[in-house]
């Protein structure tokens, strides 16, 4: 992970895949910068949504669970039931700071998540 200096503070990305971790709550705050801070590609952050859960950056003995947004149920991260971070693919968080109206079509269409 390398740290990311934001307006709100440090958040950690991967320098791999450009997934991003927020502790608890971090990720309500930098919404509106979503755009400067997940830099990684969507589609690269889709195939990650397929591999086995990873473990936590913050609780190592701890696995990371499956969670669905419940206002865009497309978008997949991970969430610790510890420490209550979350971890977002590339491309999710931008995703998640948007509504749009083709959320609601998104909605319906959703499928669940394993």
């Amino acid at each position: 992970m390398e740290k990311v200096p934001t307006p709100q503070g440090v958040i950690d990305r991967c320098v791999n895949c450009k997934g991003m971790w927020f502790e608890m709550l971090e990720d309500q705050d930098l919404q509106p910068y979503a755009d400067e801070v997940d830099i990684g590609s969507a589609e690269v952050g889709a195939h990650f949504n397929k591999i086995d859960r990873i473990k936590c950056p913050t609780c190592p003995d701890s696995r990371l669970i499956r969670m669905v947004d419940l206002k865009q149920p497309h978008i997949w991260f991970e969430s610790c039931p510890v420490c209550y971070g979350r971890f977002f693919d590339a491309g999710e968080f931008r995703d998640l700071s948007e509504i749009t109206i083709g959320d609601v079509f998104r909605r319906l269409a959703a499928k669940p998540r394993d």
